[in-house]
């Protein structure tokens, strides 16, 4: 008699389906990681699918009832917070933190697109990075809700004991780097098909070879490379007059000239040349400066870094100095300012009197880049790159750059946090003082000793107030309008700062005057004619007899608005990624 064999289980074929289809992923590719389907009965107590621990195993709840894309998401999670770090030793194990790691981690995987997502992020949820949400979460306390796949409990277990690697022997952090640097153009777009669009190139190309030796020879261009799309368009180059290359960071594009007969060595220099300008958002730090003279200065500051790291073969016509070597963009920048004559006539890699950093040239330009956020990819890119050439030992890198990307480590604190410092130079906290005339509350515990008591100084408001220049106009956005005066509001109060002095402008400035900084938001009235103009009412408040000479003014403008012109000190509060139509020297806060 023949035995009867058992029928396989589907549950644990979803499973296996499941983690097949994640740990695949060629960003996993080079961490190796394993999964133990299981009776967990902390994970069944918590009602959780599955926990990542330090030596890369991930822990997998067999009594869960799951699909297989359901698997592949949570698998995916779990890989994530391996490659992220978050199982190092010296991870905070806290609530707060925890959470802060999980909502960083979904947020990648929604550009990934791995899997059926089984978790959602609450759309109110301030879009801070990881770090600053942990802050946030300290203070406020964790938001109710479940973000990773530990259900009530943890998802990650952190090392209990530091664990010491060997020269060859690569950190988790450092192997996804390497997954991520030769399939970012997988995982930053759709993590599927390439497809091709106007001014795509064969992999045979020069410029594609040429960008593929970044991804397997050069550690610390090779995510920047893989994340970059070439485009070598004749039609393209001559209608923006490209002589050589020009990129677009926020496309991740580099156009170069495929008339323009070139060594394999010129190509890579011109390559990494472009890369650098994109990951370190020189396009972002042109601020008041002349962005012709910027551009210049930006090229010879990575000119000689490419040079003294002998990338490639610089072509004849690149800007290089040796003697302003060691020196940042900023400085570099103020040395050429001497000398405008002779500046102004050099030629980028794009052509003279042309900057080789563009925007938007292509008729595809408004399709939106299919990663996470911009800055971010950068940052994990360059940081990432970095380690793993010193890693390999690659050789050393030039003092200025290994500054830079160091810097990026450490991103700019967010627009509130700006503004409460601003508030901070600008009105000291009043310290309460003591009188005699005022009897302390301790003095019945002690009548034979006569005891002063605190006062707060009165607050005289024309000597202590700033002023708001309010846009109005129709274009305004609401939501920004309430983040700005809201943030306005609480950090005066803090800093017992009364009252502001208020003018609206739409098409006309309308004087509201002195109002308490609590109402502020209350008196707001769109009133929607059109056109913004913003320079009466800054010479309203400047002319006024009732507001001090040395107030300080805030503007708050969606940025359509007429060139402003102030005299004494001041900053603007605009929305992300909007640009004022002129160069300011002020302080400039991009409401998120």
């Amino acid at each position: 008699m023949a035995r009867k064999t058992s029928a396989p289980n589907p549950f644990e074929q979803s499973y296996l389906d499941g983690a097949n289809a994640a740990l695949h992923h060629p960003i996993f590719r080079y961490m190796r990681l394993w999964t133990v389907w299981r009776d967990d009965a902390e994970l069944s107590r918590d009602r959780g699918w599955a926990r990542a621990h330090a030596d890369g195993s991930i822990v997998v709840n067999r009594n869960a009832r799951l699909e297989a894309h359901e698997w592949t998401w949570v698998i995916a999670h779990c890989a994530l917070h391996v490659g992220f770090g978050h199982v190092d030793y010296s991870r905070p194990t806290d609530a707060a933190s925890r959470t802060a790691a999980c909502i960083a981690v979904t947020r990648f995987q929604q550009q990934l697109r791995l899997g059926s997502p089984l978790i959602s992020i609450a759309t109110d949820l301030p879009g801070a990075d990881e770090g600053r949400l942990a802050e946030l979460f300290h203070l406020a306390g964790v938001p109710q809700g479940e973000y990773g796949c530990g259900g009530q409990g943890p998802d990650h277990v952190p090392a209990t004991r530091q664990r010491v690697l060997s020269d060859k022997e690569l950190s988790w952090t450092d192997r996804f780097a390497i997954g991520l640097a030769t399939a970012a153009s997988a995982a930053v777009y759709d993590a599927g098909e390439a497809r091709v669009r106007p001014g795509d190139i064969a992999p045979d190309n020069p410029w594609e070879q040429a960008r593929r030796w970044f991804v397997t020879h050069f550690p610390l261009l090779g995510a920047l490379a893989a994340g970059f799309r070439i485009v070598a368009d004749a039609e393209l180059t001559r209608a923006w007059q490209i002589s050589v290359a020009a990129v677009d960071a926020e496309l991740a594009e580099i156009y170069v000239n495929p008339l323009r007969v070139m060594t394999p060595g010129e190509r890579r220099f011109v390559l990494a040349h472009e890369m650098l300008h994109a990951a370190l958002r020189h396009g972002e730090r042109v601020a008041w400066r002349d962005p012709y003279l910027w551009n210049v200065a930006a090229d010879f500051v990575i000119n000689g870094w490419l040079v003294e790291m002998g990338v490639g073969e610089m072509p004849e016509d690149c800007l290089y100095d040796a003697a302003l070597k060691g020196r940042g963009a900023e400085d570099v920048y103020d040395e050429i300012t001497k000398n405008l004559r002779r500046y102004r006539k050099l030629a980028t890699l794009r052509g003279r009197g042309l900057g080789d950093m563009v925007s938007h040239p292509t008729p595809v330009a408004g399709e939106a880049r299919h990663a996470g956020d911009l800055d971010d990819f950068y940052r994990r890119a360059l940081i990432g790159g970095m380690s793993y050439h010193d890693r390999l030992g690659r050789g050393l890198l030039p003092a200025g750059l290994v500054a830079e990307i160091r810097v990026l480590e450490h991103p700019p604190p967010p627009w509130d946090v700006q503004l409460a410092q601003w508030f901070d130079r600008h009105f000291s906290p009043l310290e309460p003082s003591r009188t005699y005339a005022r009897p302390s509350r301790r003095q019945a515990s002690t009548p034979d000793i006569p005891r002063p008591g605190r006062i707060r100084p009165e607050i005289p408001v024309r000597e202590r107030t700033f002023g708001v220049v309010l846009d109005t106009s129709g274009s305004m956005n609401h939501a920004l309008m309430g983040k700005a005066l809201g943030a306005i509001a609480s950090y005066a109060m803090a800093r017992d700062v009364p009252a502001a002095r208020v003018v609206f402008c739409d098409a006309a400035a309308y004087d509201a005057g002195y109002l308490p900084v609590e109402e502020i938001a209350g008196r707001v009235r769109v009133r929607g004619r059109g056109g913004t103009v913003l320079q009466p009412g800054v010479d309203l408040l400047e002319r006024a007899d009732d507001f001090p000479k040395d107030g300080p003014i805030l503007v708050i403008t969606d940025a359509q608005c007429d060139r402003v012109r102030v005299e004494r000190e001041h900053a603007f509060l605009v929305p992300k990624g909007a640009t004022l139509p002129f160069a300011t020297r002020a302080e400039v806060f991009r409401i998120s």
